[in-house]
């Protein structure tokens, strides 16, 4: 079974642009790829998704969701607030293991950051990923204050005995500042894990045959990309 979590250290930090990389990757290299999204939330009735933009940029996926609530909120509190039932760990990975027998790949992308809550018991994506056995991507922001998220996110996932197997950047900025740039070097120390690819901001702007060709030169071998690191960093110096 391939399932990769995405989680990431704050929302509005490019999750989902990340994930349609991550499987505009994977179907580049001929692999199927079924896109997970347990919680919608700030979506109504009709609308497209996250599920549905990771397919509008990476290609054609399976996209699928537990449930959607309107308002967007933490889903917890969006369900509460909806009068609609939560999303339990048991159903998140139910769900992916049935995807997982189809496709090659399965990413399971949550809600705002790791320890989010799901349902009233305090449920989050991190037990959902204790019960795939999954590892679980941590997604970032490139700024300051990223370093301190970063490591409180890590942190979260080891406590749980989580594997980590990278970080990658989202929005990666066009003109990146001084704390950016240190950045570069100082995220891994702060993860406990490598950077594995950096997604440039805006990028959800390109056009998606654009977008799909491009994807795999954000993100490390690890990832199935070809970005290298050491040559990104070298690029921008501190």
């Amino acid at each position: 079974m391939s399932v990769l979590v995405v989680t990431g250290t704050n929302t509005e930090i490019g999750k989902t642009v990340v994930t349609a990389a991550l499987a505009a990757t994977a179907l580049a290299a001929g692999r199927s790829v079924a896109v997970l999204k347990p919680a919608q939330t700030g979506v109504a009735a009709g609308e497209p998704g996250d599920a549905a933009e990771v397919a509008r940029l990476a290609g054609p996926v399976t996209g699928a969701e537990l449930a959607r609530y309107p308002e967007p909120l933490a889903p917890d509190v969006a369900a509460r607030r909806a009068g609609l039932a939560p999303v339990g760990p048991k159903e998140v990975a139910a769900e992916a293991e049935r995807l997982a027998a189809e496709h090659d790949l399965v990413l399971v992308e949550g809600a705002g950051g790791l320890l989010v809550r799901y349902d009233e018991e305090g449920n989050t994506l991190a037990d959902a990923a204790r019960l795939l056995g999954a590892p679980v991507l941590v997604v970032t922001q490139p700024g300051l204050g990223t370093l301190n998220t970063t490591r409180l996110t890590a942190e979260a996932l080891r406590a749980r005995g989580l594997v980590c197997p990278g970080v990658v950047i989202g929005r990666w900025p066009a003109v990146p500042d001084l704390a950016v740039r240190c950045n570069l070097s100082d995220l891994p120390k702060d993860a406990g894990a490598p950077l594995l690819g950096a997604v440039p901001d805006q990028a959800s702007a390109l056009p998606p045959e654009e977008f799909r060709a491009t994807a795999p030169r954000w993100l490390a071998p690890a990832l199935g990309g070809t970005w290298d690191a050491a040559a990104f960093a070298a690029r921008f110096p501190a």
